[in-house]
């Protein structure tokens, strides 16, 4: 999978062509997180190859749609368990985001793991998301937003006086208390 501009997340369902119209299939459900609706079903026979005999020659897609967080404008803190192929092996990790949806922590991750680790995207699997409460929150630097008094002070401001002129004698005071 390129991987390019945010990622969304998409529900996949499709079912192996029944031989005749009498036969009960079973139909098959994924979460996919891709750039676009195209991908996400590329991702999807790709993964259902891989778990069960249905093919893309052999099989369908019922239904593709995005699925969009409930609450967008809350910040929520997200572990995702995700497995990928490194130079000298195959790799399980957690890891943990602060971020607004489902899908910007997901992306986070794809860009952590190609800037920590090197890893390319088509060597990612995502197996699971999931929301965390803040007291189940385990790495420091999401825990240190777990205060709810929590202060970001301004040390060093500048004033934006637009009318002074450019170039001055006297240095400006950033520091206020």
């Amino acid at each position: 999978m390129k991987f390019r501009g945010n990622l969304r997340q998409y529900e996949v369902i499709g079912r192996k062509v029944p031989k005749d119209k009498s036969e009960v299939v079973p139909l098959y459900k994924m979460k996919i997180f891709a750039p676009d609706d195209i991908v996400a079903k590329s991702r999807f026979w790709y993964f259902i190859k891989k778990m069960k005999k249905v093919k893309r020659s052999n099989g369908e897609i019922i239904n593709v749609r995005e699925l969009y967080e409930k609450r967008p404008l809350k910040i929520k803190n997200f572990g995702v368990w995700l497995r990928y192929d490194s130079r000298s092996g195959t790799h399980n990790m957690y890891k943990e985001y602060r971020d607004l949806t489902t899908s910007g922590a997901v992306t986070s991750c794809y860009r952590e793991m190609g800037a920590r680790h090197r890893a390319r995207a088509h060597n990612i699997t995502i197996l699971r998301v999931a929301e965390v409460k803040p007291a189940d929150c385990r790495r420091p630097h999401v825990l240190q937003f777990r205060d709810s008094h929590i202060r970001f002070p301004l040390p060093h401001r500048v004033v934006g006086n637009w009318n002074r002129p450019r170039f001055t004698t006297k240095r400006p005071r950033t520091l206020y208390k």
